[in-house]
């Protein structure tokens, strides 16, 4: 009977990279029959010890990930006394950058993850934002990083987004005179809050385009001046209530307010 095939993945860091390339080849030769056996965060050379000793009873492979000269130079010398075939799934591509692009690379283990956990720090930003978008839930407001406030139109969804994507929970308040604004928000610390303003010009023009967009006539309440007016004079009171710093986002890009707002923040905080 023969000897299944065996592939040991050999990595200084989780081994996903490795792992994910054996399986993309092993599908070209019946890839069932191949078992893949993962060697993570081997951090010397007892480690890569443990691992010819298995390598060497058995038809198998060595496929590795290891960035750290010493330890991928040992590993090399040693399956060649041992006549084990080991494959480096790096170095090629390394000596490429390295000569084509002229950089050096940093030869630490871990990058790799340390990109997937900012990964899943945009992503779980994100998803705070959606679920705490326009004060839908007052309890995210306690949780966030940084805090907007400001009536409808103000560009708090998008900025939130934008924020967001660059790793920080945002959640969105909006003012509204008829409504109360909830309790949470005068429990935030100043340096996590920022109101945003705009003139009733701007603010009149984007909500009457808004009302065509939807179908709705230009008359109604929403984009008339008087209203217009009360709402700003109402978020003025509440933001200067709250004691949190305030930009005018009247002919701003997202990125430039988004910039305002992070460059503010880093002032309150440093002293505050």
């Amino acid at each position: 009977m023969d000897m299944k095939e065996v592939v040991y993945v050999v990595s200084d860091s989780v081994g996903e990279t490795a792992e994910f390339v054996v399986k993309a080849v092993a599908t070209q030769f019946n890839g069932g029959q191949v078992d893949i056996r993962r060697n993570s965060y081997v951090e010397d050379e007892e480690d890569i010890e443990d691992v010819i000793m298995v390598a060497k009873q058995g038809r198998s492979i060595i496929a590795y990930t290891i960035v750290v000269p010493s330890l991928k130079a040992y590993l090399d010398k040693r399956a060649q006394e041992e006549g084990i075939y080991a494959v480096d799934l790096l170095n090629p591509l390394m000596n490429a950058f390295e000569k084509k692009f002229n950089k050096e690379p940093n030869h630490r283990p871990g990058m790799m993850r340390k990109l997937d956990d900012e990964y899943f720090r945009k992503i779980e930003a994100i998803e705070f934002a959606v679920k705490y978008d326009d004060g839908r839930d007052p309890r995210g407001i306690l949780r966030a990083d940084i805090v907007l406030v400001g009536v409808s139109r103000t560009s708090k969804t998008p900025l939130s987004m934008y924020l967001a994507h660059k790793r920080y929970k945002v959640a969105n308040v909006p003012i509204v005179p008829e409504v109360k604004p909830p309790d949470e928000l005068f429990q935030v610390p100043r340096s996590k809050c920022v109101g945003l303003i705009i003139s009733p010009d701007k603010l009149n023009e984007i909500r009457t385009e808004r009302l065509k967009a939807l179908g709705l006539g230009a008359r109604a309440n929403y984009a008339s001046y008087e209203r217009i007016l009360e709402e700003l004079d109402y978020a003025e009171k509440i933001m200067k209530r709250v004691g949190c710093p305030v930009i005018n986002v009247s002919n701003k890009a997202i990125e430039e307010t988004a910039g305002l707002i992070l460059d503010i923040l880093k002032s309150e905080r440093s002293f505050g």
